[in-house]
């Protein structure tokens, strides 16, 4: 078999060592400008969405704000109207009742014209009455149920402030990022990976923040649950 010549032998691609080839070039610094340019767009978009998200829970916070006191009132009301016609407190049912009991002996005295009319006026009020009860009811549940999904709303308000806040520690922390990356004096100690995480977990006020950070709890395990606990921090 015959053996290459030199040109031949200077032609073959050299036996990988594990090295890069001299001439291929260092893709780090390519790299560090890509992630320079992306991470200002990042916290651009980070940072003006939790403006706009803070701008409207403070809007409806504000809404909120005006609607209480009417609730109150409403639901306040709501108790007076059915303590005034309960039955077991003496209320208007038992008032009308109580009429209807004393005129009946003087009914049978009457003369039938007198008595009939009087029965009539009787069964007119108790029908009041009565018509009183029923609208009374629907009225209370309604502002029972009212009530109970403002408080709903305003517990989404409040992940809505939770979610401010990892917001913001992301955009601080993506800021500091690139500060480091444009700035190549920053302390070693500073850009090792244990020392930049724990940092950044020391920032941390939220339990389910720390679970995320080691990976303890599964994406989207959080969303809000009927229970609605607001014990975040």
């Amino acid at each position: 078999m015959p053996m290459p010549n030199d040109s031949e032998t200077m032609s073959l691609p050299p036996v990988p060592d594990g090295r890069a080839p001299e001439n291929t070039p260092d893709p780090s610094p390519a790299r560090l400008a890509l992630c320079a340019a992306l991470l200002p767009v990042w916290g651009r978009h980070l940072a003006t969405s939790r403006t706009q998200s803070e701008a409207a829970v403070a809007e409806m916070m504000s809404a909120f704000a005006e609607i209480g006191p009417h609730l109150d009132r409403a639901a306040r009301q709501s108790k007076q109207i059915t303590a005034a016609l309960a039955h077991d407190t003496g209320g208007i049912i038992n008032l009308a009742q109580a009429c209807s009991q004393e005129l009946a002996p003087l009914l049978t005295q009457l003369e039938p014209g007198v008595a009939a009319t009087l029965q009539k006026v009787l069964g007119m009020v108790q029908k009041s009455v009565d018509d009183l009860e029923r609208l009374s009811r629907p009225f209370e549940h309604e502002t029972h149920m009212v009530s109970q999904q403002v408080e709903r709303m305003y517990v989404g308000f409040q992940y809505q402030d939770r979610i401010s806040q990892m917001m913001t520690l992301l955009h601080d922390d993506m800021a500091r990022l690139e500060s480091v990356l444009s700035n190549p004096l920053e302390s070693a100690d500073e850009l090792t990976q244990v020392a930049w995480l724990a940092r950044l977990e020391s920032l941390y006020v939220m339990q389910e923040q720390r679970q995320h950070h080691t990976g303890q709890t599964a994406i989207g395990a959080d969303v809000i649950d009927n229970d609605f606990d607001t014990t975040f921090f």
